[in-house]
């Protein structure tokens, strides 16, 4: 079967939802929105995220994971968006067109613009190289949290004694997790020189910095973790629990089935400021882009994407050029990483993310193009690898269209 729709939106996470609303609402029953979702449930992460610190920014009011999930779906849902679950994408089978695999059967849906919503996900044990046997006991935060918050399982299948590897805001929502099933959490393990300490549970569990997992011990059931400090010294930490957390990668599988480039820094889909990628009608928001923001900051990404559809869908023409941006030094990544030219929709206005690859205190980021400088500035306080840091996007507009790609750098 061939169907036909306006927009389709790939993922019902946080940014998916948020985008079809917007795009239902402001259509007003004109386009036909569609959002395709694998998992049964729309909702994305926050579904089994059962702790507070979501809808405040964008909804106005505090909601735990699911409460949040809850409402972003009913309101795609109220605005006139069908949204689909239990949809699997397969493939491309055109430029704006996918092949899908649904409880009906097979498809092949066209759209006039596609979403690119498909979230992130965390790296496993296997994909981190950790070395060591395939022992029971070893998990992420997001198994994690779906067998204690979805499934309700206690420390008779968890384990008793568990090390948590991160120290990022997600490595502490995982030590909440392992509380709630009763399991203790003995230690927290990060390889940062330095970490943040601001614990959200109490007792705080012992943190080693510095500190790296080099194998995972026991047979059958994890008995152990071997570690080695930043000095060479090694050990052993007894446990039969071990939750990977953070190290986050976009769920960029379908981006790189359909052609559309990747940025070499965060291995999600190259955007510029309107969420556009290079492919046209192709839009990517939200944890694709690069690992993990706040649910409401994948949200807001989702509307803006809609907005730069709506503008699309109205005739405004798909940007025939851009320059790429690059990092160098202590960066990570920097999104949005293209500069449309010319930057004729005002996105320059809106903020450019950037990640450290380390503590950096009081560091100086510079912006520049063919070594002229763009832009500089001295960041207060103490950049942090799991924090993204906001830079103001003014100077795109002194970007030369026939110049080499922008570099964004930071200095101590």
């Amino acid at each position: 079967m061939h169907r036909f729709v306006d927009v389709l939106v790939v993922g019902a996470g946080p940014a998916g939802l948020a985008s079809a609303e917007r795009l239902a609402a402001a259509g007003a029953g004109r386009y036909r929105i569609e959002v395709l979702e694998r998992e049964r449930k729309a909702g994305g992460v926050p579904r089994h995220c059962a702790h507070g610190g979501f809808g405040l920014a964008d909804l106005g009011r505090p909601l735990d994971g699911p409460g949040y999930a809850h409402r972003l779906a009913r309101a795609a849902d109220r605005a006139g968006a069908t949204v689909r679950t239990g949809v699997s994408v397969t493939g491309w089978s055109g430029p704006l067109t996918l092949d899908v695999t649904a409880p009906t059967g097979l498809e092949r849906i066209t759209a006039r613009a596609v979403v690119l919503a498909t979230g992130a996900r965390e790296r496993p044990r296997s994909a981190r190289l950790v070395p060591g046997t395939r022992p029971t006991g070893v998990l992420t935060t997001g198994e994690l949290q779906q067998s204690v918050h979805l499934y309700g399982v206690r420390r008779e299948r968890l384990g008793r004694r568990a090390v948590v590897i991160g120290a990022e805001p997600v490595a502490h929502h995982a030590v909440r997790a392992l509380r709630r099933a009763q399991v203790d959490v003995v230690a927290m393990v990060t390889e940062q020189p330095r970490s943040p300490r601001r614990f959200t549970t109490l007792p705080p569990p012992p943190l080693l910095t510095g500190t790296t997992v080099t194998e995972l011990l026991g047979r059958g059931r994890l008995t152990g973790v071997r570690v080695r400090r930043a000095d060479g010294r090694e050990g052993v930490i007894g446990c039969d629990t071990v939750v990977f957390t953070g190290d986050w990668i976009p769920e960029h599988e379908l981006a790189r089935a359909g052609g559309v480039p990747l940025d070499a820094g965060t291995r999600g889909p190259a955007v510029d400021a309107a969420h556009r990628t290079a492919t046209a009608g192709v839009y990517a928001a939200g944890n694709v882009l690069r690992g993990v923001e706040s649910a409401g900051a994948a949200a807001a990404e989702g509307r803006a994407a809609a907005d730069a559809v709506l503008r699309y869908l109205a005739g405004e023409p798909w940007p025939v050029t851009s320059v790429s941006v690059r990092v160098d030094g202590p960066v990570r990544w920097v999104a949005p990483n293209r500069i449309p030219l010319p930057p004729a929709d005002g996105s320059a206005a809106r903020p450019v993310l950037l990640r450290v690859a380390e503590p950096l205190s009081w560091p100086v980021v510079e912006v520049g193009q063919d070594g002229r400088v763009l832009h500089r500035v001295r960041l207060l306080g103490t950049a942090w690898p799991h924090r993204s840091v906001h830079l103001a996007s003014g100077w795109a507009r002194e970007v030369d269209p026939a110049g080499g790609p922008v570099t964004v750098r930071v200095t101590v």
